[in-house]
C-alpha cells in the first residue's frame, strides 16, 4: 500500500486547486474545438485516445518516468533539453515551463533537497517525475494519478467550450479509465527510444492556436 504520506502529496499536486495556473491552458484542444475538431463526447474521446496512444500526453508520461529515475542534475538537464526539443509548438513550450516553474515554487512547501537539482528552466513533466521521487512517491501512482489528472483538465476545456455538460464529461472520464492504466503501465518501462508520435491534427492544432480569434486559452 502506498505511504499515505504519499498520496497525500499527490493528491494536493495534481488537484485543480494546486497553483501551477494549468486552468488556462489547454494545449490546443481549444483550436480543435474552433475548427470543429472536437464538437462532442464522441470526438473528444477520440481526441484524448490519440494523445493518450500517439500523442502528447504519452510523451508526457515517459518523461515523468525517465525523470522519476534521474538523480542527478545532468540526466535531468538532458531530459528537459530533449523534451523541449520534441515541442511542435511555441504555446506549448511557453505552456511546460510557466507550469514546471509554478510547480517546483508551489511543491517546495514539501521541503526536500534534490530540488536543487532540477535545471534552472523546468518542463512540467520532468519536474513532477523528479520531486515525486525525490518524496518517495511510486512511480505507478505518479504516472496513473498525473494522466488522470492531465485528461481531467482536457476534459473540462471540453465542458466549457463545446459546451459539454458536466456529467457527459465524466462519462468521458470514467470510459477512458482503462486507457489511462494501459499507458502509465507502458510508460513506466518505456525507453527514450520508445518516444515518438503520430498526432499530427493535434500539433496542427497547437500551432494554430497562436493565431486563433478569440480565445479563452493560452495554448
Amino acid at each position: 500500500m502506498t505511504h499515505p504520506a504519499a498520496l497525500q502529496k499527490l493528491f494536493a499536486w495534481l488537484s485543480p486547486a494546486f497553483p501551477v495556473g494549468a486552468f488556462a491552458w489547454s494545449a490546443g484542444l481549444e483550436t480543435a474545438i474552433a475548427e470543429t475538431a472536437v464538437t462532442d463526447s464522441a470526438s473528444l474521446t477520440n481526441w484524448l485516445e490519440g494523445s493518450l496512444a500517439h500523442g502528447g500526453l504519452r510523451t508526457d508520461a515517459i518523461f515523468v518516468a525517465h525523470a522519476w529515475r534521474a538523480h542527478d542534475a545532468t540526466p535531468l538537464r538532458d531530459l528537459a533539453d530533449l523534451y523541449l526539443a520534441l515541442l511542435p509548438a511555441a504555446e506549448r513550450h511557453a505552456e511546460t515551463l510557466a507550469l514546471g516553474e509554478a510547480f517546483v515554487r508551489a511543491a517546495a512547501a514539501w521541503q526536500t533537497e534534490p530540488a536543487a537539482s532540477l535545471p534552472a528552466a523546468c518542463p512540467y513533466p520532468i519536474a513532477l517525475g523528479a520531486l515525486a521521487a525525490a518524496h518517495a512517491i511510486p512511480l505507478g501512482d505518479t504516472l496513473l494519478a498525473s494522466l488522470a489528472a492531465a485528461v481531467q483538465g482536457q476534459i473540462s476545456v471540453a465542458v466549457r467550450l463545446v459546451p459539454l455538460g458536466q456529467t457527459a464529461g465524466l462519462k468521458v472520464l470514467a470510459g477512458l479509465e482503462p486507457a489511462i492504466a494501459t499507458l502509465a503501465a507502458a510508460a513506466a518501462i518505456a525507453t527514450l527510444a520508445d518516444l515518438g508520435g503520430i498526432a499530427y491534427a493535434a500539433d496542427i492544432a497547437q500551432m494554430r492556436h497562436e493565431t486563433l480569434e478569440p480565445r479563452l486559452f493560452r495554448s
